[in-house]
């Protein structure tokens, strides 16, 4: 893959990753910092782990599949696996500025 397919490959990726929201929570999960690696290997089979902000998150077993749809949506992506990790455990500086400022979190 060129390093240009690569690139516009991540960009959907991303792009897809934030139209993933915690329903909970004002912010998308790649803002938020629950993605924790995205790998895209040769045949464009993506492998993602993520977390969640507590491991007794409501949406836990329904998270991971909203990741897998919208990442498998992306034109070009051959398969999705997400893993679900809490090591290292998620905390608030974890997030971006603008998961920051859509949450008043300073």
């Amino acid at each position: 893959m060129s390093p240009e397919e690569l690139d516009r490959l991540t960009d959907g990726i991303i792009a897809a990753l934030k139209t993933v929201f915690d329903p909970e929570i004002p912010a998308d999960i790649y803002e938020l910092g629950l993605i924790y690696r995205v790998d895209i290997d040769g045949s464009r089979f993506v492998t993602i782990d993520m977390t969640l902000t507590a491991p007794g998150c409501p949406v836990a077993g329904e998270m991971p599949v909203w990741v897998r749809n919208a990442v498998s949506a992306v034109p070009g992506v051959a398969g999705v696996e997400v893993n679900m990790v809490f090591d290292p455990p998620w905390d608030q500086s974890r997030m971006s500025e603008e998961a920051r400022i859509a949450l008043d979190m300073w």
